[in-house]
């Protein structure tokens, strides 16, 4: 078993109707993920809208997860400000986490020896904590070149992991066949777990898991076992999933919690800028429920 395990999801952040973090709810969820067969979660991370939540939020967030569930929890420190994340990691560490997400400074988008620097300061400030890191240069406007995490995996211990959303599996072939033995990958775009799979990778932090944590971690497992046949199907039975999950109208994370809100599951709406969903939506997600579990 992976470090993490095979299927994480990448929690939304529930909030009430005035957009208040609703942190019952997020314990609520975050049980309720765990008992859809979710071996992981990640909190306050691009998913948990992040970049609109204060610090205190997300400690309370992170403190009242990972004191809930029994499975890894991830925290989400990471931000474009080093000196921030460095602060964030280290209040994080003692709060019953099992290890930090690091995202790549986005927006500046600095060389790769800041890249590199950010990270190292990062993994220092964590401690003991394992530090995954997560390259997804649509979002951040850098990827984080190949050579550059093969030097933090081989040079600073607690780098243990990449969350990989970059889209080029050649390269992610690239970074598995020189990385260091227990430097793992985890699929970072529910669409290409089956191609990172093929090359190498360890698992997903998922978006689609939210509600189909089940046929996720089945296609793993499939194609784990060598029945690369299984793991083909069950990935077609799911791409209605990753379709819906984000796009120009609704990105990430509106369509996850318009699914809760289907299932009758605390998510509330995303705050600002992202909110609220647009007209149409809910029904949208309806529908992708009755049709998978038709």
């Amino acid at each position: 078993m992976p470090r993490f395990g095979e299927v994480l999801t990448a929690m939304v952040t529930p909030f009430d109707d005035d957009l208040a973090l609703d942190v019952d709810g997020a314990v609520t969820l975050a049980r309720w993920l765990v008992d859809q067969g979710n071996d992981g979660l990640v909190v306050a991370g691009t998913t948990g809208e992040s970049a609109t939540l204060s610090d205190d939020e997300k400690l309370t967030l992170w403190e009242a997860v990972a004191g809930a569930v029994s499975v890894p929890v991830l925290a989400g420190t990471g931000s474009n400000d080093t000196a921030h994340s460095v602060e964030l990691t280290s209040r994080a560490a003692g709060l019953g986490i099992a290890g930090v997400l690091a995202v790549t400074p986005y927006y500046s988008r600095p060389p790769q020896a800041g890249l590199a620097a950010h990270f190292r300061a990062v993994a220092e400030a964590a401690g003991p904590l394992p530090v995954v890191v997560y390259d997804i240069p649509i979002r951040t406007g850098r990827k984080v070149a190949t050579d550059t995490l093969l030097a933090l995996a081989r040079d600073v211990p607690n780098v243990v992991a990449v969350k990989d959303a970059a889209g080029d599996p050649a390269e992610t072939s690239r970074l598995v066949a020189a990385a260091p033995g227990g430097f793992e990958v985890y699929a970072g775009d529910d669409a290409l777990t089956l191609a990172l799979l093929a090359v190498g990778a360890v698992g997903v932090v998922g978006v689609a898991s939210h509600w189909a944590a089940g046929p996720m971690g089945e296609m793993v497992r499939a194609f784990a076992k060598g029945d690369v046949s299984e793991a083909r199907r069950l990935q077609a039975t799911l791409l209605s999933s990753f379709a819906f999950e984000t796009s120009e109208r609704a990105p990430n994370p509106l369509p996850a919690k318009a699914i809760l809100r289907a299932l009758g599951l605390p998510a509330g709406q995303c705050r600002l800028p992202l909110g609220p969903a647009p007209d149409g939506l809910d029904d949208e997600a309806r529908l992708l429920l009755a049709d998978l579990h038709g």
